[in-house]
């Protein structure tokens, strides 16, 4: 009977070792993917709005990339083919690193992008092309560079008072 319990508990301790084993080598194979999703390099090679952009990555993959933190004028919003101009002379065609804070709805990257020593979604704010997304933003100094756009009249801050609508309010009005 000793023998029967002792061969019973090796073998629950055998299954135990193999589901251990199993989640290690899961993990193990699906670390770079997490690793490698945190970060993105790639030469701009399409910007939808003034806040979205296409990337080309090494291995030939296009991703979708929706600035973090920023919303910028509609298309059909005074300001929105400025705002998409703006965001095309500081990155299309650049090489650009994404840092990745989130996959939106719309499976597009959310992250912050830097062209070489440029934040440029904190370029786009601080030169007046870019609202503060208040819904989402963390980064403080986001704010500053918006309350310094408004005071200089930058961008879209130069526009009479009733055209300076934030777009997630005239999305809104448009639903």
């Amino acid at each position: 009977m000793a023998t029967y319990v002792k061969c019973q508990q090796t073998l629950v301790n055998l299954i135990y070792f193999k589901k251990i084993l199993f989640l290690v080598l899961l993990y193990l194979a699906f670390l770079p993917l997490f690793a490698a999703a945190q970060e993105h390099i790639g030469r701009v090679v399409g910007v939808s709005d003034g806040d979205t952009l296409t990337i080309l990555d090494d291995r030939k993959q296009q991703i979708k990339v929706r600035l973090a933190e920023i919303d910028t004028p509609e298309s059909a919003q005074p300001y929105g083919t400025r705002a998409k101009q703006e965001l095309s002379h500081l990155v299309f065609g650049k090489t650009v690193l994404v840092k990745v804070q989130d996959i939106d709805r719309y499976g597009r990257t959310v992250g912050r992008v830097y062209a070489g020593d440029i934040d440029v979604n904190a370029e786009m704010v601080r030169i007046g092309a870019a609202w503060v997304y208040r819904k989402y933003a963390s980064d403080q100094k986001l704010y500053a560079l918006e309350k310094q756009a408004r005071q200089n009249g930058a961008g879209l801050w130069s526009l009479p008072e009733a055209q300076q609508v934030p777009p997630w309010e005239w999305r809104k009005t448009r639903r």
